[in-house]
């Protein structure tokens, strides 16, 4: 009788309240800034590509597909959507040593892939400069680093394997599906789940830093003589100081026959003790701070030139730059690709805006890159150097709007150069802005509505562009 009336109860607050009791099974799903909750319908965190499919095949609603949360605006979910974990698809399935291959699953993270090829003395040949993120959302991105003679990652990869909307899995390549290959790589989450990736390698080998300074105005002419054609720059990357957005601090990581100085094979992993926190904090706000990292912190780090195994210097940690709270006030990113005959007039735009807007800028990073003229939503289809601004904000709306309107400020300005901005930051850019910028977009979303007719692959970045 009892269990009768409990089961009553449970049937009539279904009834009276199904709204809340649907909201109660809801989780959220936010990035590393703490910007973007999202509610969503529910995460789940699969094994298998079989399970992967099957979800797929079976949802009828929106999907969305996350890895580690590193982008900044909401491109990995949307509301009330099935989120896919995919951290939990994080095995290596082959590795080809002769071949200097690697088969993963997409939910592996790079530092893990590095793990299993560093005793074969073999590294990646790109990624980005961070090794948390996960091999499947760097390829959504189409990713990149301070790699000199190389561009986005779609350069290094050989093949993926990916689960469509209607549950089907296939293999693209360049040769095969060759058209979802260049969609799904840098297409976020749009055209399929990317589940595997075969990635290109090359051999791990001792590495020498050397910094220099110099003025920004002599940059593009030093980097063309010295780093663009060199044999043997393997990284580079130049850091301009705010506020005076002047003097640049540059980077080079080169191949060597010295013996290495740091004995460890891999970075530490280095989440951020409570000194460095409060040395990030202090660097941001406090007075003097950026001076302090101008003229004193950073000569004291980079003058002497150290030498260290390849693998060791693409192995950091994220953790490393990470702040103790943001609560009030979070750290982002935003980039931008300026073809390399334009950057000269490119930069001084870049200082009026940031210095007018009074941006609290922590640090600017300059990288050059190949041209990627294949995947559809390319952000290199000339040769670029791209510029990495590293920002604080605040957490309001309020905050949110004053950052909005400069960021339009300097997209603008990089098309007006002939550039881009990248799309994995949050998205403040119009819709107008967004076809400019990616001129192929028409062709991606002829592609999306072709493997994707229900629209089931969505997230905040295609709820803003795409017009299904």
């Amino acid at each position: 009788m009892l269990k009768r009336l409990c089961a009553q109860f449970l049937v009539s607050l279904v009834l009276l309240f199904p709204f809340q009791m649907a909201a109660a099974a809801q989780e959220t799903v936010n990035d590393i800034t703490q910007l973007n909750p999202i509610a969503v319908e529910r995460v789940i965190a699969p094994t298998s590509v079989a399970e992967i499919s099957q979800l797929v095949g079976r949802h009828n609603g929106p999907i969305s597909i996350g890895g580690g949360r590193y982008s900044q605006g909401g491109q990995t979910a949307c509301e009330n959507c099935l989120f896919i974990d995919m951290r939990q698809m994080n095995r290596v399935l082959s590795l080809d040593v002769a071949r200097k291959q690697i088969t993963v699953e997409a939910g592996i993270s790079w530092r893990a892939v590095q793990e299993v090829i560093d005793p074969e003395n073999l590294s990646m040949r790109i990624m980005q400069s961070f090794s948390n993120f996960t091999v499947g959302g760097s390829l959504s991105v189409n990713a990149h680093g301070r790699y000199v003679g190389e561009g986005p990652l779609v350069r290094s990869v050989d093949s993926i394997k990916m689960v469509l909307a209607d549950g089907s899995v296939v293999t693209a390549s360049r040769t095969e599906n060759s058209q979802q290959f260049f969609g799904a790589i840098g297409g976020y989450g749009g055209v399929g789940v990317i589940v595997e990736a075969t990635l290109n390698l090359t051999d791990n080998v001792p590495v020498e830093r050397v910094a220099a300074r110099m003025k920004v105005t002599d940059y593009k002419a030093w980097f063309f003589e010295n780093i663009r054609g060199s044999k043997t720059a393997v990284f580079h990357n130049a850091t301009l100081y705010p506020s005076e957005y002047s003097d640049l601090n540059v980077i080079t990581i080169s191949t060597t026959d010295k013996s290495v100085d740091i004995p460890d094979r891999l970075a530490p992993p280095n989440p951020a003790g409570g000194v460095k926190r409060s040395l990030i904090a202090w660097l941001s706000n406090g007075a003097l701070g950026k001076q302090v990292k101008q003229y004193i912190y950073d000569p004291a780090i980079y003058t002497k030139p150290r030498v260290a195994w390849r693998n060791y210097e693409a192995s950091m940690d994220v953790a490393s730059i990470e702040p103790a709270s943001r609560e009030k006030a979070t750290y982002v990113l935003q980039e931008y690709f300026i073809p390399v005959e334009h950057f000269d007039e490119f930069v001084p735009r870049l200082r009026t805006i940031l210095s007018d807007r009074k941006v609290n800028v922590l640090n600017v990073s300059i990288r050059h890159a190949l041209p990627d003229k294949d995947t559809l939503l390319s952000w290199a289809p000339t040769e670029v150097f791209s510029i990495v601004i590293y920002y604080q904000q605040g957490t309001t709306e309020a905050d949110k709007q004053v950052v909005g309107a400069w960021t339009r400020e300097l997209i603008g300005a990089a098309l007006d150069n002939g550039g881009r901005y990248y799309l994995p930051y949050q998205i403040h850019a119009t819709r107008e802005q967004f076809l400019k910028a990616y001129e192929r977009a028409p062709e991606y979303f002829e592609l999306k509505q072709r493997v994707d007719p229900n629209y089931k692959f969505r997230n905040k970045l295609w709820e803003a562009y795409y017009r299904p």
